[in-house]
């Protein structure tokens, strides 16, 4: 019998003991995936290393195994204010605290200690692979022309292998995204302040023309093998961002400038313009390096490199407000 690379479900939900099956559902946890690539078995090898009196190799024995898995999410509000979305439960797992305010907005916060985890099941075409003690990275793509996106990586211990499929599949709490454009997204902006109680807003600061906003949440995930305790930790993280704009020469001479002083600046973009669904991300103390020159079509561009730095109480370097 065929199996297909289309018959395949994923289920995340935050485990109540790190390391302890969570027990996801298809009608609770389903995750609205594209892109997916499976790592069941992530493993190392001790080689017997033999020495005979002929050529030819040595056994490899099993020594330790962990899991991966890496796929995409849309980037979008639950549709309700105040209400966390469905890819809260990914991002809690990435060193994220999730933090909502009834009817009004949902926050997502940096932390170092306190993370949290996930139990993933991967259903592939009549194979149950899970996932304990799962945590991960994770980028956000806010790229013209395109949807809005996760990219998460997830590294996990290993949880069993079964035969199964999913039942109760319902991903009807997944909302559709608005493609970022000009018409559903405001300009990048430098140098706002960002509310953070109420209405979620940029206020002040300047506006450019630019290709949308990368950022790479700069997670250090590893697999810890220690024997009695094997676990997963986020162990470190460096939030980077990739901007690319469109600038006069006079702005251009001041980017080199504010590039040559080593100051900090804030940078915020805001996507959606359905209530609920609006997704915002700001960074208050981003520090403009690495200028290269680029092309559009011909006309030219600038690109930096934005590095952010925590505040001076830390755990703020980056801050998502989704859901308003």
């Amino acid at each position: 019998m065929s199996r297909y690379i289309r018959d395949t479900a994923i289920l995340a939900k935050i485990e109540g003991t790190p390391g302890t099956d969570a027990v996801p559902t298809g009608g609770a946890n389903a995750i609205y995936v594209s892109n997916v690539n499976i790592t069941p078995v992530d493993a190392r090898y001790v080689s017997r290393d033999a020495l005979r009196p002929y050529f030819g190799g040595s056994e490899k024995l099993l020594s330790t195994v962990n899991k991966a898995v890496s796929f995409d999410v849309e980037a979008v509000g639950s549709g309700t204010a105040g209400d966390a979305p469905a890819w809260g439960p990914l991002l809690r797992a990435c060193g994220f605290a999730e933090t909502e305010t009834a009817s009004t907005r949902v926050d997502y916060l940096p932390v170092t200690n306190s993370q949290e985890s996930v139990t993933i099941y991967v259903y592939d075409s009549g194979v149950l692979h899970k996932y304990l003690f799962a945590k991960g990275r994770v980028e956000l793509m806010l790229k013209q022309g395109e949807l809005p996106k996760f990219k998460f990586s997830f590294i996990a211990v290993d949880g069993g292998d079964e035969a199964g499929t999913v039942s109760g599949y319902d991903i009807s709490m997944w909302q559709t995204p608005q493609v970022v454009t000009n018409q559903n997204t405001a300009d990048l902006t430098f140098g706002a302040t960002c509310s953070t109680s109420g209405a979620p807003a940029l206020s002040g600061g300047t506006t450019y023309c630019s290709t949308g906003l990368d950022l790479n949440f700069g997670n250090e995930v590893n697999y810890i093998p220690l024997l009695g305790c094997e676990s997963v930790e986020v162990t470190g993280r460096e939030v980077v961002g990739k901007a690319m704009l469109s600038l006069t020469a006079a702005q251009e001479i001041s980017f080199l400038s504010t590039i040559a002083a080593g100051t900090t600046q804030s940078v915020g973009l805001q996507h959606g313009t359905v209530t609920g669904k609006k997704f915002l991300v700001f960074g208050a103390h981003a520090q403009i390096t690495e200028p290269s020159k680029d092309e559009l079509t011909g006309r030219r561009m600038n690109g930096y490199t934005l590095n952010f730095i925590p505040g001076s109480s830390g755990n703020d370097e980056i801050r998502i407000v989704t859901s308003f």
